[in-house]
């Protein structure tokens, strides 16, 4: 990752941190993009600490006006450029429209093919349920409400359909960035991969 220059929304804490981290740790310079900048900065220190490199941008990606101003202040990287139309002024916020109309995937597609002859690639990572501190949450929630234990939870309702009853981790997703990200060829884009002990198997 020497020389790339990795936006990365939401990275201030949980799965985006961590492939945060693991970018810097390949040599990326991070753009740590969060709608909470006081966290985003703690990222960054995290990052620096370890002798990697990154810079704090507040973003809120829901906003086209956040959206714009990132792109217009030039810090001296080369973002990567992500949109959902041919045309130039395309946005995150753009994105998460057609996102939200059309599927993820269907977004992905769309990138990938008008990316192509600009040597974009496009992929989306759909994880299983990853022990983050919001599943962590859950388990006793839906234990309550559904009257039984948190075990039965874990092993009946979220990991049922998995082939070792094991939570995809943080690590595993962030490997899994870092391998589509660093790829050598275009060979994989406009496709998702699954990442959840073979959930999908059934």
């Amino acid at each position: 990752m020497t020389g790339k220059v990795p936006l990365i929304t939401g990275s201030a804490s949980g799965i985006g941190r961590d492939i945060a981290e693991t970018y810097a740790k390949a040599g990326a310079m991070v753009g740590i993009a969060d709608i909470n900048l006081e966290a985003a900065q703690q990222t960054v220190d995290a990052i620096e600490a370890d002798s990697g490199r990154a810079l704090a941008i507040a973003m809120d990606v829901t906003s086209e006006d956040a959206v714009q101003h990132m792109y217009q202040d030039d810090k001296g990287g080369t973002v990567i450029y992500m949109g959902s139309v041919h045309s130039h002024e395309a946005s995150l916020y753009k994105a998460t429209y057609v996102t939200a109309k059309h599927g993820l995937l269907g977004l992905c597609r769309v990138l990938a093919k008008e990316g192509a002859e600009h040597n974009v690639r496009s992929h989306v990572i759909c994880p299983g349920f990853v022990k983050t501190p919001l599943v962590e949450k859950q388990i006793p929630q839906q234990a309550s409400e559904k009257g039984i234990s948190e075990e039965s939870v874990v092993n009946d309702i979220m990991l049922v359909n998995t082939v070792d009853k094991e939570f995809t981790t943080v690590e595993d997703i962030a490997q899994l960035a870092l391998f589509l990200a660093a790829f050598p060829s275009n060979v994989f884009t406009g496709q998702s991969i699954v990442a959840s002990h073979g959930w999908f198997m059934n």
